[in-house]
């Protein structure tokens, strides 16, 4: 007889410390935007308007990830049974994506201006990279407490960093072009901007893209889980493991276990839990047991001929 334990962890949303700096970098970064823009129009810089769409791309990644955010503490639903926790992936993912686009429509800009470079008004660059130097640095430094654990907010931490960043090299290169004349120094600024940005984008891109095809976060070895779960008393043997993101901070599991000497209690499998919790960073585990009196296999993989 097949008995199935199903663990739902409650509360892990009480009020996430991220929002208030995800409304205060969206409202520093769209003013920055308008300034940049204008003084870059203003000033004839390619430079300035580029950073600027860059800058655009990333609020609109902000909003994405901080809405995410938002939905993603809704609780279940009759029909989101998870809830709404994968707008978190889904935001990741279109925010790599619309930076990379907004990448290349920067790319072509500056190559065509590599031709013939306008004359660009150094001081006015320097100091509206300067500004952007103070406000993308602030934005990055708000997060990175929570870079670490969730790559929606690594995301926006990457890209801030990165900003401020590209705002010193515009710095520099408007001291440079003040001096020489160098104009063709501009365009070259927003090619280095593309290449900063695709760097710090693609770690992005791969992690959202993995956690949207339900692959095994990042963080969580299989195999160790794995070791674990046929090392506990009382296991046989274990089959249908599966392990996936629900959303970009929390992870669920499902599994077989085959205890031929029958259900060992609540209070057994959920230690069995807690430990999936607390060593391998899994919130919802859902485990099934079985005697082991019928063949079962995972329908998942090609050798499962058929399941009893």
């Amino acid at each position: 007889m097949a008995h199935q334990h199903s663990h739902c962890e409650h509360g892990h949303h009480h009020g996430d410390p991220n929002s208030r700096a995800f409304v205060i970098a969206i409202a520093l970064n769209t003013l920055y935007v308008v300034v940049e823009f204008v003084y870059g129009f203003i000033a004839n810089s390619t430079a300035l308007m580029a950073d600027a769409g860059h800058n655009l791309a990333d609020v609109m990644g902000l909003l994405m990830a901080g809405g995410a955010a938002i939905l993603a503490r809704r609780v279940p639903s009759g029909r989101y049974t998870y809830g709404l926790r994968s707008t978190s992936i889904l935001a990741a993912l279109a925010n790599a994506m619309f930076l990379l686009v907004a990448c290349g429509a920067i790319a072509w800009e500056a190559a065509l201006r590599f031709s013939q470079p306008p004359a660009v008004a150094g001081l006015t660059v320097m100091v509206v990279a300067g500004i952007g130097i103070v406000i993308n640095g602030l934005s990055a430094w708000m997060f990175v407490r929570g870079s670490a654990d969730d790559i929606n907010v690594r995301g926006a931490y990457l890209h801030m960093a990165a900003d401020a960043a590209v705002s010193l090299g515009v710095v520099v290169a408007g001291v440079i072009m003040m001096f020489t004349g160098w104009y063709w120094l501009d365009p070259a600024v927003s090619l280095v901007i593309v290449v900063v940005v695709v760097m710090g984008t693609w770690g992005l891109l791969r992690d959202s893209v993995h956690l949207a095809l339900n692959a095994v976060p990042a963080n969580i070895e299989l195999s160790e889980v794995e070791s674990y779960l046929r090392l506990c008393k009382g296991v046989a043997d274990i089959h249908d493991l599966h392990i996936w993101g629900m959303s970009t901070t929390e992870s669920a599991l499902t599994v077989h276990l085959v205890m031929p000497d029958g259900y060992p209690g609540d209070v057994y499998m959920d230690a069995i839990v807690a430990t999936l919790k607390q060593r391998f960073s899994i919130q919802h585990s859902t485990l099934q047991v079985e005697l082991g009196m019928t063949d079962h296999a995972c329908t998942l993989h090609p050798e499962a001929a058929h399941v009893h």
